[in-house]
């Protein structure tokens, strides 16, 4: 199955990346170096996307592996949603992002954060 994709959302395309249940750190792993590729051959300021990590499994080290996967993305990236953030990883979420300096809006729903990123971007 395919984790990482771009879709085409009411004119806009979202690069979309599925990390739900994933539950090692390698798997983990191959999806943000997959997505990295893709996105850092982007032009500067025109990426959008989402990321699904509902049900993912974390710990410290899928902590660090996404604060640095975020932090390199951010000159590349014009908007970011993700979905599946909640309890525990509501706490990691918030401090990833203010360590890397991005703001990802966070959502209940895949239609949701889709529905923001075209109409916001």
């Amino acid at each position: 199955m395919n984790r990482t994709q771009s879709i085409s959302f009411q004119g806009k395309n979202i690069f979309y990346m599925d990390f739900s249940n994933l539950k090692s750190e390698q798997e983990i792993k191959s999806v943000i170096e997959e997505s990295k590729s893709f996105i850092h051959r982007q032009a500067q300021g025109s990426a959008i996307s989402l990321a699904n990590i509902e049900g993912m499994h974390f710990n410290s080290q899928i902590r660090d592996l996404f604060q640095d996967f975020v932090k390199a993305n951010k000159p590349y990236m014009k908007a970011s949603a993700i979905i599946g953030v909640s309890g525990l990883k509501q706490m990691v979420f918030n401090g990833i992002m203010k360590m890397s300096g991005r703001d990802v809006k966070s959502f209940d729903s895949e239609n949701q954060a889709k529905v923001w990123l075209a109409a916001h971007h």
